[in-house]
């Protein structure tokens, strides 16, 4: 079996630890340690007695309480079959354009979802394996980067705007730009006010915003707030992640009832089942579970952020999200390895984004126990 380029393959890792997938300690996959929530496990149990029937092929329950939840006609929301089938569904309209802007390092997948259409991507470094970047400065730095992107644009633009004269294009629709906000893998938050300024330069904005349920709610810098205002502007969001049911497959995009309906006419019937359609309508009704993520994650993160600081030869990068990016002086392949063999643990190795390679890994904040299980294992490795 090839090496996943994805976090969370405990089937790969269990054959090479020599153990059962059940005995693998995963923090290569960024899902919450607290779910799945009692109520959305009811409501799955309550739906089996319908899986003989097809499902509802608009989703009304699941897309009234999305809308009850943003406060947003149901039309401008898309519910699909996790980030993977919205992306897709981008990733052909952002084919049309000259240039997809990617903030990189970037989720692999969004490589997949732009290859699959060959669209052209111009790459925006925020990060590299040759440029060590002090946690402390990677605020500063994105407000800097997309100020930089967005004035780089303008230039291109009017560039662009004098070629299109001669080939007949329409500037206006010359660039798009693709980012996810909170950013994996560095955990970078965005602020709303930063991005706002690209909705006026680019013919269209995707921003991915997977993990912003993470944050506490007067902390987010989503722009659902403003969607209604951009007709360029699509938001992707995950209930896989912050509920825990990655199996799921659970996720909605945000955007112009205009653009749904042009991805709706692309996608295949039925991409949402009846157990996933269920669950998230429990999920989102679920006040309690959500205080207790809000309440758990910032304590649990300092620990874990200040636990591998103090090993030495690892630099994490203060993070927005449920998982830290390390910095490694170790071939984080070999250390990989030795976890998985000598103590069943799984990390995140970063070889899947070309800018990293092999001195950074990711692991997602789990429970204080499981945290202390990393720390302890990683001191044994490296020490």
């Amino acid at each position: 079996m090839g090496k996943p380029a994805h976090g969370g393959n405990l089937v790969w890792a269990s054959a090479l630890a020599g153990c059962p997938p059940s005995a693998i300690l995963d923090f290569s996959a960024s899902i919450s340690p607290l779910g799945p929530p009692e109520s959305v496990l009811t409501a799955i149990q309550s739906q089996l007695s319908n899986l003989r029937h097809y499902p509802d092929p608009s989703y009304s329950d699941l897309s009234l309480s999305l809308s009850h939840f943003h406060n947003l006609p149901s039309e401008w929301i898309l519910p699909g079959n996790g980030s993977a089938e919205l992306l897709s569904l981008v990733g052909r309209e952002l084919s049309e354009f000259e240039t997809t802007t990617l903030i990189t390092p970037a989720f692999g997948d969004y490589y997949r979802a732009l290859a699959a259409y060959n669209a052209k991507v111009l790459e925006f470094p925020l990060i590299s394996a040759e440029l060590k970047v002090l946690s402390a400065e990677l605020k500063v730095l994105s407000a800097d980067l997309l100020e930089k992107l967005t004035t780089q644009h303008s230039e291109l633009s009017t560039h662009y705007s004098t070629l299109s004269t001669q080939h007949s294009l329409l500037s206006t629709h010359y660039s798009a730009l693709l980012l996810n906000n909170p950013h994996n893998p560095t955990g970078v938050i965005f602020s709303r006010e930063d991005i706002l300024p690209c909705l006026d330069k680019f013919a269209l904005v995707v921003i991915d915003e997977a993990f912003m349920d993470f944050l506490p709610p007067d902390e987010q810098q989503s722009l659902i707030s403003v969607v209604q205002d951009y007709p360029n502007l699509v938001i992707l969001r995950s209930l896989t992640k912050f509920y825990s049911i990655p199996g799921l497959r659970l996720g909605y995009a945000i955007a112009h009832p205009n653009r749904l309906q042009r991805y709706r006419t692309w996608r295949d019937p039925w991409s949402v089942n009846t157990l996933a359609s269920a669950a998230g309508v429990a999920a989102l009704s679920d006040t309690e579970f959500q205080a207790s993520t809000c309440s758990w994650l910032p304590k649990a993160r300092k620990e874990l952020f200040e636990g591998l600081s103090q090993i030495p030869g690892l630099q994490p990068f203060k993070g927005a999200a449920n998982f830290l990016l390390v910095q490694s002086e170790h071939s984080c392949v070999e250390l990989q390895y030795q976890l998985l063999k000598n103590h069943q643990i799984l990390i995140r190795d970063c070889q899947s984004f070309p800018q990293l390679g092999d001195r950074f890994f990711r692991v997602a904040v789990r429970t204080e126990l499981d945290n202390k299980r990393l720390l302890t294992a990683l001191q044994s490795v490296l020490l």
